[in-house]
């Protein structure tokens, strides 16, 4: 049995443990930090009691949230409510290395996609200009400059304000202003003024990113790389991101080549965000 679970016996019944989540996010450092969970509507009344127990088994948590909606609006930001703790939850957040400063309730942040950052950042040759989209506090464009400090420059946009203000700080608790660019605006605006076209360009947006890969193919060098980030069901992961690719690609007149295909983490029930490494403008 999960600890989490142990320290809940006897103040849930059976049926409701089984509610009880088995896993939650934790942001932040040893000194503060902040969880987020997702309790079900079933035992929202035992929410007290669960977060609780989540403070009680990580000593440096200090607020509990509660998922109660996926991303939605403009920013694509969750609904996350205090359930116990404090109300300030602006934490400093370390990750391979470098630090990020957010506030969850402000901005959304992802500590689970550690991984497939430093996946991506690894690919990063010496000289690219870099495009992140939807580049929020700015764990791509840091975790690409760190791993390869010989890019030329990693391009950032970001609409959300208060996302744009953390990776301003970011960016400079990281000492990288020398190699990073913050824009905070709409991609699509953006795009039309940008002067220059890229070696790389990263789309970490998993719903609503195909509405962007137009822009991303006018943006692109031949030979150019783009990783395209998608939902995929279970049954068959990259169909139709796959297609949805090829679609846009072929009313570009865009040549691509599909060199990876990545499951990244679960999403939802029996779905997963995924990535597609595309190689465009091959002959």
């Amino acid at each position: 049995m999960k600890p989490l679970m142990r320290l809940l016996e006897g103040k849930l019944n059976d049926k409701e443990l089984e509610l009880v989540p088995r896993s939650y996010d934790i942001i932040g450092s040893k000194n503060k930090a902040v969880a987020i969970i997702e309790i079900p509507k079933e035992i929202k009344n035992r929410k007290e009691l669960i977060a609780e127990a989540v403070m009680k088994l990580n000593k440096n948590v200090k607020s509990v949230l509660n998922k109660i909606s996926g991303r939605k609006g403009t920013y694509r930001l969750e609904d996350l409510e205090l359930i116990a703790g404090d109300n300030n939850t602006e934490v400093i957040h370390k990750e391979h290395g470098y630090l990020l400063k957010l506030d969850p309730r402000k901005v959304f942040f992802s500590p689970r996609e550690a991984t497939e950052r430093q996946r991506v950042a690894s690919q990063v040759r010496p000289g690219e200009n870099v495009l992140v989209m939807f580049s929020g506090i700015g764990p791509y464009a840091i975790a690409i400059a760190k791993k390869q400090p010989e890019i030329e420059k990693v391009y950032c946009v970001e609409i959300n304000p208060d996302a744009h203000e953390y990776a301003e700080e970011n960016v400079r608790i990281n000492k990288l202003a020398h190699k990073i660019m913050l824009m905070n605006d709409n991609v699509k605006k953006v795009s039309s003024k940008l002067k220059l076209k890229f070696d790389r360009i990263v789309m970490p947006m998993a719903v609503g990113g195909e509405e962007f890969l137009d822009v991303a193919f006018k943006l692109i060098k031949d030979g150019g790389m783009i990783h395209f980030y998608s939902v995929g069901k279970e049954d068959d992961l990259f169909i139709e991101a796959e297609k949805t690719v090829i679609q846009v690609a072929l009313s570009n007149r865009k040549r691509i080549k599909i060199e990876n295909r990545v499951k990244v983490l679960p999403f939802g029930v029996r779905k997963h965000k995924i990535c597609l490494d595309i190689r465009a403008g091959v002959p």
